[in-house]
């Protein structure tokens, strides 16, 4: 994390080009900006020419007329830079939120389309940063770094050219501290940089600190580890407050040293210029214009420095941006995905499937096994045997190395991933729910009618519960259902399957955290959500699965035992000896003995 965060070069070629790709659909609205900016850099040249024709030719001559026409003018000039102004920083400011929406809709979705094998390898954290602070970051960039950038150029190039014309001698006066500025804003580009580069790491460090010791707070409790943890946050934190500090003083001594500089260039205008005008050589209309040129021309210089910094982080985050949405989609449709009219039977086929997460780790090895549509199939074993990773391959989470897997005769790596996992539902151990409703977590987001809703929820006993809250199904639901009960959150998820109407039902250790009274009660849910539909069941308690079709057991990622509940005990095998573990204590009623 804190090797990303490390900044870059202030410009990369192939990244801008990148970026300016966002700005395409919008090349109106920019092309109208940058004309509106090259307006008010040619409008920010003519006061000081209106001051100094005001002086010389007007008051010197006791022409009100002519002076009142000029204060006219400047009015005019006035209002027309303010009304620029103002409708380019709109232009830009929603041009860039624009662009924020649409780099951030583009993200979430390439998030969407990775595989699990992606989030087991990336921070959740990690990517909320991306999601989040880089596109902030970039929206910074387009709103008030790239285009303005010309701004100041225009208005620096608009000014040296105004005072060269006027008079190329005090134009060089004026500019005789360049080269001061040039080392000055050197060293402050090298400190800002380095102070932004801590601050990132700090604040990367921070999100990273507060998201475990949040997540994990009942450890830390428990242990009594709070002072210990509030000291390393301390110690976190004070880097950040430090590294902060040295930005903060990179600033308070940059800004004051420019305008050291500018009232400098100001002292030698009136010293040369004054010498001039006492010689006849200059008027003082002239003088007064230097003067106010010199003001302007100090300003865009800075804020160039500053825009130096934007530019900068733009391109530290573009870079971690475009790494996330180059990350190549594992699993993904085929070229041409078979997408069949009819709805799946619920025919699953596994034919010599070997499959690791890590090159030569085989979690799965050489496993074949076969489940009639309709069939209740539970796959037992040790953790780690690889049950559930079985499962994740046939909704292709995962692509295996060799083998194949088929749903209704055909290779599911050849259909459509939509139309291959709409065949599914799976209730898990951990159940998750989203913020929102009872109603909107059974839903989730499809077009599923109220009444469907309802006769789940009261196929799997949880009307009950939704007829005790005062807003029913519109009960509001905490992040992850912490309001809920284990039991109230199996069943909820529960409803949520048959809701869906699947073909194949998947229970992953559905009832292994709940109590026995409520496993008694989440059972006769089961037995409603798998009729008349193909099941797995994952299970390590074995009373569970004693009705299933067909048992398999699986150990060190092979099928090596497949049978009926009692078939398998008559065998005396790894099954047996999985059932003599869970009921020791019990006399075992086994055919044969």
């Amino acid at each position: 994390m804190q090797d990303e965060e490390v900044l870059g070069k202030a410009y990369d070629a192939r990244l801008m080009r990148r970026l300016i790709e966002y700005l395409r659909p919008y090349r109106k609205q920019v092309l109208f900006a940058f004309l509106l900016i090259v307006v008010d850099a040619a409008l920010e040249t003519i006061p000081p020419l209106l001051t100094m024709l005001a002086i010389d030719r007007y008051i010197a001559n006791a022409d009100a007329g002519g002076l009142a026409f000029v204060a006219g003018a400047y009015l005019l000039t006035l209002a027309v830079k303010f009304g620029a102004e103002f409708v380019q920083a709109l232009t830009l400011q929603r041009t860039g939120q624009r662009i924020m929406f649409d780099m951030r809709m583009q993200i979430f979705r390439h998030l969407q389309s990775l595989s699990p094998s992606f989030y087991d390898r990336n921070p959740v954290g990690r990517l909320i940063t991306r999601v989040v602070t880089d596109v902030d970051v970039l929206n910074e960039l387009f709103s008030s770094g790239l285009v303005s950038v010309f701004g100041d150029v225009f208005t620096l190039l608009g000014i040296i050219i105004a005072m060269l014309l006027l008079d190329w001698r005090m134009a060089l006066v004026t500019m005789a501290v360049i080269p001061f500025i040039g080392i000055a804003t050197a060293i402050f580009r090298a400190k800002a940089r380095d102070s932004y580069r801590r601050v990132r790491i700090a604040i990367a460090k921070i999100n990273a600190f507060l998201n475990e010791h949040i997540t994990g707070m009942p450890v830390v409790q428990l242990y009594n580890r709070e002072k210990r943890s509030a000291a390393r946050f301390a110690s976190i934190n004070e880097e950040h407050r430090l590294a902060n500090m040295d930005s903060v003083l990179a600033y308070s001594w940059f800004y004051p040293v420019i305008e050291l500089l500018s009232s400098i260039a100001l002292g030698l205008i009136i010293w040369y210029g004054g010498g001039r005008m006492i010689q006849g050589a200059v008027e003082l209309g002239a003088l007064v214009a230097f003067i106010q040129y010199s003001e302007r021309f100090f300003r865009p210089i800075a804020d160039l420095s500053e825009k130096y910094n934007i530019l900068q982080s733009a391109m530290a985050s573009s870079e971690r941006v475009f790494s996330l949405l180059d990350t190549r989609v594992e699993v993904g449709n085929p070229e041409n995905p078979i997408r069949p009219s009819e709805p799946p039977r619920g025919e699953i086929e596994f034919r010599n499937v070997w499959f690791a997460y890590n090159k030569d780790n085989w979690v799965l090895r050489d496993v074949s096994f076969h489940v009639n549509p309709g069939e209740s199939v539970a796959i037992v074993g040790h953790t780690g045997a690889g049950k559930t990773t079985a499962t994740s391959l046939l909704m292709r989470f995962y692509d295996i190395q060799q083998g194949e897997i088929l749903l209704d005769g055909r290779n599911i790596a050849s259909l459509d991933v939509d139309y291959l996992r709409r065949a599914f539902a799976v209730v898990l151990q951990d159940v998750f729910l989203f913020s929102g409703t009872l109603e909107s977590n059974i839903r989730l987001g499809s077009d599923i009618p109220r009444e469907r809703i309802l006769a789940a929820a009261r196929d799997v006993n949880l009307m009950p519960f939704i007829e005790s809250l005062p807003n029913g199904l519109l009960h509001e639901v905490n992040e992850r259902g912490t309001t809920l009960s284990v039991g109230q959150r199996q069943l909820l998820a529960f409803a949520r399957a048959l809701a869906h109407d699947p073909q194949v039902l998947i229970l992953d250790e559905a009832t292994s955290s709940v109590d026995t009274e409520t496993e008694i009660q989440i059972r006769g849910a089961i037995d409603r959500v798998m009729e008349g539909r193909t099941s797995i069941v994952i299970a390590h308690r074995l009373s569970t699965i004693q009705k299933c079709d067909k048992i398999l057991v699986m150990h060190k990622g092979r099928v090596r035992e497949v049978g009926t509940h009692q078939e398998l005990l008559a065998q005396r095998g790894l099954y047996y000896k999985l059932y003599q573990l869970q009921y020791k204590d019990q006399e075992l009623a086994v055919p044969g003995d």
